[in-house]
């Protein structure tokens, strides 16, 4: 099915007319032979030739630009290669426009056509071409909606005629790295997500760092005489054993994980905050899916952030080979980064908990929030092609509460804490408070 679409879409490509060409072109014959001919109507006959004039000059200055275009950027990318001179590293944010600094003439000797083009690879890029100060070049300028990571860019040119008669198309794939960031919005500063390891320190019988120093329960074959408490056993009856208590303390090493899915765009916003900001400590490692490496370098792991987006098709589940390897080395915690939906990932972090002792906790991320009820068919009616409301861009991007809250109720069960944080507010807050907060 997908060879079949590019194969439609190359012929469409290499096909010189638009359909307003193939309209006016059929109107034309039609015209010329029933009425040209047929009738002799001369005035007819004048019109009908014009047209056709038309539309075969513009067809054959299109063709022509478009060949000598296409040459020239060829010998462009042949003389880089020649040179070994490489794309330079482009390195931007998503939804901030930014300039790559590629390069077309404007070819001012070829009337009556314009020349743009888009990239069609990487997706999730938008392209603005803008004349440089002396009118001789077209300068690419690029705002991505969505971080992404790739050796290399595919552009679509198009070469097309003032009338929108005809145009000529076709691809051009340029090496070089793009690098594109996760936008963090509204997301200034997130709390310390510090890890607890058991060691010695603060007492921690329930979960909580608090609580006394020693742990009393009842006696069990094999515990200690050493450690029967006589007297209360003179007073009641009952064999008790004091015991040292299990305690906690708040360790910087961490293990943070960024997990793939349709909707992670803020998860990987969160993730940027957290590793930028240093909410992740002082000792810390970082992975993510798509990449079988791990690192507690910044800019290593920004890299990863922006890889773990699947432009190919899904990425594997990668947290068990992550923890395979690094959670087994002492006591540790790790702190999953994900996106506030029913995705694929949470029976797979189910299977993940029940396999490793260790203790999770989970970061969920949203552009907003939005309730189960539709807007109404005049209110679509209304606001369709227009400026989006916020209500309205909430409902593309945003999660449903009642999705977000059951979310939360099968995570409260599995981790030892969640936080939801809302990129386009940057709020962060406790799952456990969801329902007992307006948003």
């Amino acid at each position: 099915m997908r060879g079949l679409k590019a194969f439609l879409q190359l012929l469409v490509d290499r096909f010189p007319l638009t359909v307003q060409g193939v309209t006016v072109l059929l109107i034309a014959l039609i015209a010329l032979r029933l009425f040209g001919y047929g009738r002799m109507d001369l005035v007819v006959f004048a019109l009908a030739v014009c047209a056709l004039a038309i539309v075969c000059f513009s067809t054959i200055i299109v063709l022509l630009g478009g060949l000598i275009l296409r040459h020239q950027i060829q010998h462009k990318l042949e003389m880089q290669a020649l040179l070994r001179r490489s794309t330079p590293r482009i390195r931007v944010e998503a939804g901030y426009p930014n300039e790559t600094g590629f390069t077309l003439p404007t070819m001012p000797w070829l009337p009556l056509i314009s020349v743009s083009w888009e990239i069609v690879y990487p997706d999730a890029i938008r392209c603005r071409n803008k004349l440089s100060a002396d009118e001789l070049e077209w300068e690419e300028e690029i705002i991505p909606q969505r971080r992404c990571k790739t050796d290399r860019i595919t552009r679509r040119y198009t070469v097309s005629d003032v009338l929108g008669f005809s145009r000529f198309s076709w691809r051009f794939t340029q090496e070089g790295e793009l690098l594109a960031l996760p936008q963090s919005g509204n997301i200034k500063v997130l709390p310390l997500l510090r890890s607890l390891t058991a060691e010695d320190g603060i007492p921690d019988p329930g979960g909580n760092p608090e609580g006394d120093r020693m742990e009393i329960r009842p006696y069990v074959p094999g515990d200690s005489v050493r450690n029967i408490m006589w007297k209360v056993y003179a007073r009641n009856r009952h064999l008790n054993v004091r015991l040292a208590e299990r305690s906690v303390f708040h360790s910087n090493r961490t293990l943070a994980y960024l997990l793939s899915s349709p909707s992670d765009e803020a998860a990987a916003a969160v993730a940027r905050v957290a590793v930028e900001s240093g909410a992740l400590g002082d000792d810390w490692l970082f992975g993510a899916d798509g990449s079988m490496e791990s690192t507690n370098s910044i800019e290593q792991a920004l890299e990863l952030i922006a890889q773990s987006r699947a432009l190919e098709g899904p990425h594997a589940y990668g947290l068990d080979a992550f923890l395979q390897q690094f959670g087994t080395q002492g006591s540790v915690h790790c702190i999953v980064f994900a996106g506030a939906e029913m995705a694929p990932w949470l029976s797979a972090l189910r299977g993940t908990i029940a396999r490793f002792r260790v203790r999770f906790s989970v970061v969920l991320a949203t552009d907003g929030f939005v309730s189960e009820s539709e807007s109404s068919r005049w209110q679509r009616l209304l606001f369709s092609g227009s400026i989006l409301t916020e209500e309205q861009d909430n409902a593309k991007n945003g999660t449903a509460r009642t999705e977000l809250s059951r979310l939360l109720t099968e995570l409260g069960q599995l981790v030892e804490s969640t936080l939801v944080v809302n990129r386009r507010t940057g709020h962060a807050f406790e799952g456990n408070s969801f329902d007992r907060r307006k948003l």
